[in-house]
């Protein structure tokens, strides 16, 4: 049996710290971009995806890799986007089982709105708040991290 290693006192202040400011940090970019946009972050990840691909066009498991959703998490959001227009659902030509999730004009057009002020709400509780030193920091901890918690998509995000 291994000795607890127990957190120091200053690794306990980071420690809470850091959970408590990203939870606040999340809790107040998804309040400001559901008052600008009227859409919850997960929605606007999806539309930033969408339109970041190849022909505005993704398969629905890529769509779930990408963002670690279950799949029926994913067929649920895309089913909201498509009530909205924003995005449709067509077969996949080489695989009549799969689906794909295409950004529409219209879902593009919601995602140029609701990109101006969610930057701005990044800008302000967080970019703003840091020298470009700790920016690099927060880079290269998140990196880190990413090279820990997901190996494989580390570097491609």
């Amino acid at each position: 049996m291994t000795e607890m290693r127990w957190l120091s006192d200053g690794e306990q202040r980071s420690w809470r710290a850091f959970g408590l400011a990203t939870r606040l940090l999340f809790d107040r970019l998804e309040r400001d971009l559901q008052e600008a946009a009227g859409m919850p972050p997960t929605y606007y990840e999806l539309l930033v995806l969408l339109s970041e691909s190849p022909n505005r066009t993704l398969r629905m498991s890529e769509l779930a890799r990408w963002t670690h959703s279950k799949p029926s998490r994913i067929t649920h959001a895309i089913g909201k986007l498509e009530q909205a227009g924003w995005v449709r659902r067509d077969h996949a030509a080489s695989d009549r089982r799969g689906w794909l999730a295409v950004l529409t004009d219209e879902g593009l057009a919601a995602l140029e709105a609701a990109a101006p002020p969610h930057l701005e709400s990044i800008r302000a509780n967080l970019i703003d708040l840091l020298s470009p030193e700790q920016i690099k920091q927060l880079g290269e901890i998140s990196e880190t991290l990413l090279a820990h918690l997901d190996p494989p998509r580390s570097g491609s995000a």
